[in-house]
C-alpha cells in the first residue's frame, strides 16, 4: 500500500511549479520589452543622427549666404552649458558656495549641464572663480554620458548600464535609451529637467598636463570663466 502524499507537501510542489511559471513569465516579457527598447533606440539613433548633421548643413549654408551678401551670420544664442568646478572649498564665500552646492558641484572637477537663461546666467556670474564652462557640442555630451554617465537611482549613485535602466525612470517623458537621453541634453528640450535631474554629477579626472592657473580666466590666459566652444576641448582631457 503506497503512503498518502502529506497535504503540506502537496501545496509546497505546487506552490514551486506556480513560482517557476510566475519567473517564466517575468523573464519573456522582460525579454520582449528588452528587444522593444532596442529596436525603439536603433529608429531614434538613426533618426538624432540626421537631424544633427541637417542643423550642422543648414548652419553652413547660413554663413555662406551671408558670406555672399556681405554680411554676418549671428548664431542663435547657445541654451545648454557644460559646467566644470575647477577650485576647492578654501576662500569660498557663503554665497558662490550656496549656489555651487545648487548646481550640484559639490566636489572639485564634477560637472554638470545647465539650461542658460537669466536666472542661470546670473548664477554663473557669482561662481565664475571657481569654474569653467562653455557650450558643448553633441559629441562632447554623448562622451561624457556614455563614458561618466551615471543615473540618481533611490538617491544612490547607479553607473546607466543599459537602456533599460533610463526606460523604468524616464519611459514617461518619452526617453527611452541613451540617444533620448543625449538629444534632450543636447537640444534641451521640454523634458530637460527631468532628463538633468537623472544624471548624476559628473564626476571628472584632473586634466593631461593640468591646469595653467585657476586663478586667471580663460580670456587672459587662465582657466576660469566662459570658454565657449572650447569646452569640447578641456572636456575630452577630463573623461
Amino acid at each position: 500500500m503506497s503512503k498518502q502524499v502529506p497535504e503540506t507537501i502537496k501545496k509546497q510542489v505546487k506552490r514551486s511549479f506556480n513560482s517557476k511559471e510566475v519567473k517564466k513569465e517575468k523573464n519573456e516579457k522582460r525579454m520582449k520589452l528588452l528587444k522593444e527598447i532596442q529596436t525603439k533606440a536603433f529608429k531614434r539613433a538613426e533618426k538624432y543622427e540626421k537631424e544633427y548633421l541637417e542643423q550642422e548643413q543648414k548652419l553652413v549654408e547660413l554663413k555662406q549666404k551671408a558670406l555672399k551678401e556681405g554680411s554676418f551670420y549671428r548664431e542663435p544664442e547657445p541654451k545648454l552649458a557644460f559646467i566644470i568646478r575647477i577650485r576647492g572649498i578654501v576662500g569660498v564665500p557663503p554665497k558662490p558656495r550656496k549656489i555651487l552646492q545648487l548646481l550640484r558641484l559639490r566636489r572639485i572637477y564634477s560637472g554638470v549641464f545647465i539650461r542658460l537663461n537669466k536666472s542661470s546666467l546670473r548664477m554663473l556670474h557669482f561662481i565664475d572663480p571657481y569654474v569653467t564652462w562653455g557650450y558643448p557640442d553633441v559629441e562632447t555630451v554623448r562622451a561624457l554620458i556614455y563614458k561618466r554617465g551615471h543615473a540618481r537611482v533611490n538617491h544612490q549613485r547607479k553607473i546607466i548600464d543599459s537602456n533599460e535602466m533610463i526606460y523604468d525612470k524616464l519611459q514617461k517623458y518619452d526617453i527611452v535609451c541613451m540617444e533620448d537621453l543625449v538629444h534632450e541634453i543636447f537640444t534641451v528640450g521640454k523634458n530637460f529637467k527631468h532628463a538633468n535631474s537623472f544624471l548624476w554629477a559628473f564626476k571628472l579626472k584632473p586634466p593631461v598636463g593640468g591646469f595653467s592657473t585657476v586663478k586667471k580666466s580663460f580670456v587672459n590666459k587662465g582657466e576660469h570663466g566662459n570658454r565657449e566652444q572650447y569646452i569640447n576641448t578641456l572636456v575630452k582631457k577630463m573623461i
